[in-house]
């Protein structure tokens, strides 16, 4: 070997020395100075192919618009896998009451009872709403229809977080628009911040109409209102959702004549 080749390579060996090289990966010591050459047709191999994946959100969407009917969009959100919930829940909690009645409640998520039982607001607190609506002349036998943002019972009975009212807002939308209420009842903080996209808290929003429009166009007015589990814990905010009530009852006696 020339002496000029063995310094080049021993200057190369210095630098990859310094660079941290510690170790050969090829079994053939290769020279950095010479470009590899080009692959022939028989030296390239196929690329792999990367599947395409879509978010979880994105499927949601998609099942969501895909269902024609209240019982088609159920099954949707049965095989709707995106959600860590449903692993963590007993069942989907979809739906109870009068398809098409004129108003619809809107809660937060199942809690315990209601992840047993498979229906929403069968607990103390939905108890409590049975009775606060009968004294309108609401019920879910007759002209009440009501579910929640969240098909699933969150672990421990958390509140839901951002992130998880965001991934099923696409199945309430498709769930307002199917069921098709004149008037919608947000009962809770959760619900209310989370259909109106806002950042007010329920004791803000409580008591003022605002308004939803659905996918299909349709202006439905809404009120926010504050949930029976809140009640139960401070008495003393039962007065504002009476007054809540009172509201809701003027409104479906006025008709849709009243602006919003």
């Amino acid at each position: 070997m020339e002496d000029a080749t063995r310094q080049a390579l021993l200057a190369a060996l210095s630098w990859q020395a310094a660079m941290g090289a510690d170790e050969a990966i090829l079994a053939e010591p290769q020279r950095r100075d010479v470009p590899p050459p080009e692959p022939t047709q028989t030296q390239a191999s196929p690329r792999p192919t990367l599947a395409v994946l879509r978010p979880p959100g994105g499927m949601a969407v998609e099942l969501a618009a895909g269902a024609t009917s209240l019982e088609e969009l159920r099954e949707a959100m049965a095989r709707f896998e995106g959600s860590p919930l449903r692993e963590t829940a007993s069942q989907l909690v979809f739906a109870d009451g009068v398809p098409g009645a004129p108003v619809m409640v809107i809660g937060e998520a199942p809690g315990a009872d209601e992840d047993r039982i498979g229906r929403p607001f069968v607990g103390v607190s939905g108890r409590l709403m049975d009775r606060m609506m009968a004294t309108i002349g609401l019920s879910r036998q007759t002209n009440l229809y009501i579910t929640n943002i969240l098909p699933y019972r969150p672990p421990g009975n958390r509140t839901p977080s951002d992130a998880e009212v965001a991934l099923f807002m696409p199945f309430l939308h498709r769930h307002i628009a199917l069921a098709r209420p004149r008037l919608l009842v947000l009962a809770g903080g959760v619900s209310a911040k989370g259909l109106l996209q806002t950042r007010e808290g329920i004791t803000r929003l409580r008591g003022k109409w605002q308004k939803f429009t659905s996918s299909q166009g349709e202006v439905i007015p809404v009120l926010p209102t504050l949930h029976p589990a809140y009640l139960l814990r401070n008495p003393l905010a039962k007065r504002d959702a009476w007054r809540d009530l009172l509201a809701l009852q003027r409104r479906l006696n006025d008709g849709d004549n009243v602006a919003i």
